[in-house]
């Protein structure tokens, strides 16, 4: 796994690690200059440029974020680089360490202008605003992050796009389109949630300095991970002398009505992930299409819900439920008179939005220790919250994290950045996914998912958080094979099994 950082997280170990551990503060300014450095250097490698085309443009504001462009410019002045620095904003508004930069350049052969230059540059660095960005861009600025979008030249970003909202990603009116951005110490929230992703480019993170040793002076760890390892080691193990009760038996109450597909697709899912036995609850008019489709799994009536309970370890309940009185009552019962870990997906959640009662129940069940996982997409986040659409995406992290405060449970916000919140410690983020993901039942396949790692014994945020990234990366190697275009969510819990081995087989 690896960190991630806001705004106020990264400003806050920037200060452990300089006030309290005595880093001064321009050797750390050197160090990510000298990364910035050796991104264009390998840039140029690779492009064979020859000296007549090294032509780098730095965009330089009068912030911390400038000073790092100035000591970017200083040090490719003297290795054949034709070096120009557009210094925007005034004088006497410029932090103590921009000054110094600024006087230090002085004395090495970079071009200093106060407007843009006629030329064209191979290379431009934005290092106009830094993390720090809070306020919407206007005026000048703003025609100065647009101008630097129409010039020609490969963009690099310094920290952050200047104009993207380093913990959100919004888009504060206008933004940097970078072809890279070089980020120091974690990988910044703005920079991996969107709209911000799409500015971003290619993301290279660089240790200088600022790092896990600085956790214990500044008190805290970042509040964000995500997980970049082999999904095999982050598995439940299994016992070679199991059978099919050892891994777990998911009851499943989904397919209701004229959606089956949702049941087979969450049955599929989980047996692929490596449940034991599977359970459907449906109508006795969807059992043909359910077992023809998956032979492997058990069937019940609706009436007999609570015998499927007794049975079970783990209830996955939603994926095409329907919202009619028979369904709520079921829904009610499993709430009530179940203590099994859950997984609420799709009408389950809705009917909890419409009903006062059922949103007090599982606050209740959660309170007292029930292992609970919710999977709402934003629009079900809003409902459930209480939040209009909008205020939901004005930032993703903490809606989802008051609700599952609220409902003291796991909360995975699905989305192109899926967030995985619990009610207390660390959220996760997940990186994994295609666009092919975007179609109908892919959803069902990730609560199979998370129903069968629960079921095999991981706790209610680690069967969210790997579940999710699992997910992912069967929906990454689906579209490898299908395109992004032709991924169903069939061939997305197809993937699964074949993620899982090919990873196992380099373990």
């Amino acid at each position: 796994m690896k960190y991630v950082v806001d705004a106020r997280e990264m400003k806050l170990f920037e200060e452990a690690v300089i006030e309290t551990m005595g880093m001064p503060s321009l050797a750390l300014m050197e160090r990510a200059a000298l990364a910035v450095a050796e991104e264009i250097r390998a840039y140029a490698a690779d492009r064979h440029l020859r000296t007549e085309e090294k032509r780098l443009l730095v965009v330089a504001g009068g912030g911390n974020n400038g000073a790092d462009g100035l000591a970017v410019a200083r040090i490719l002045s003297l290795e054949d680089w034709q070096v120009t620095v557009y210094q925007t904003g005034s004088a006497g508004h410029c932090t103590r360490e921009w000054e110094r930069q600024y006087k230090i350049i002085g004395y090495y052969p970079v071009r200093m202008v106060s407007n843009w230059p006629r030329e064209e540059y191979t290379i431009v660095v934005d290092a106009l605003f830094g993390i720090g960005l809070s306020r919407q861009i206007q005026g000048e600025y703003a025609e100065i992050v647009k101008e630097m979008n129409r010039r020609k030249g490969f963009k690099l970003s310094v920290d952050v796009p200047s104009g993207i909202h380093a913990s959100t990603g919004r888009i504060m009116g206008e933004a940097v389109r970078a072809d890279l951005t070089v980020t120091f110490g974690w990988a910044k929230k703005g920079l991996l949630f969107y709209p911000g992703a799409e500015y971003t480019g290619r993301l290279a993170v660089k240790e200088i300095g600022i790092n896990g040793t600085c956790f214990d002076a500044a008190g805290k760890k970042p509040e964000m991970f995500y997980y970049d390892e082999p999904v095999g080691k982050l598995l439940p193990p299994r016992r070679r002398d199991g059978h099919k009760g050892t891994f777990g038996k998911v009851l499943l109450i989904a397919g209701f009505d004229q959606m089956p597909g949702a049941a087979v697709l969450a049955a599929r899912a989980a047996y692929h992930t490596g449940a034991g036995m599977v359970k459907v609850i449906c109508p006795q008019e969807n059992r043909g299409i359910l077992q023809a489709a998956v032979p492997e799994a058990l069937w019940a009536a609706p009436e007999d819900w609570q015998g499927g309970c007794e049975w079970a370890d783990v209830i996955a309940i939603g994926p095409g439920l329907g919202k009619n009185s028979r369904v709520k009552e079921i829904l009610a019962g499993v709430l009530g008179e179940s203590w099994l870990p859950l997984v609420l997906d799709a009408d389950a959640l809705n009917l909890i939005a419409g009903d006062m009662s059922l949103q007090i129940r599982t606050a209740d069940q959660g309170k007292a220790g029930r292992a609970m996982v919710l999977t709402p997409h934003e629009g079900e986040l809003s409902r459930l919250s209480g939040k209009t659409l909008e205020q939901v995406r004005e930032n993703r992290e903490h809606a989802a994290r008051i609700l599952a405060q609220d409902l003291h449970c796991t909360l995975v916000c699905k989305g192109a950045r899926t967030l995985v919140c619990r009610e207390q410690g660390e959220n996760c983020v997940n990186l994994t996914g295609d666009s092919g993901m975007g179609t109908a039942g892919s959803g069902d396949v990730l609560t199979g998912v998370i129903a069968a790692l629960l079921a095999q014994g991981a706790d209610a945020f680690s069967a969210a958080g790997v579940g999710v990234y699992l997910h992912g990366l069967a929906g990454e190697k689906a579209a490898r094979r299908h395109s992004s275009y032709g991924l169903t969510a069939g061939k997305l819990a197809d993937s699964i099994g074949e993620v899982i081995a090919g990873e196992e087989a380099e373990l």
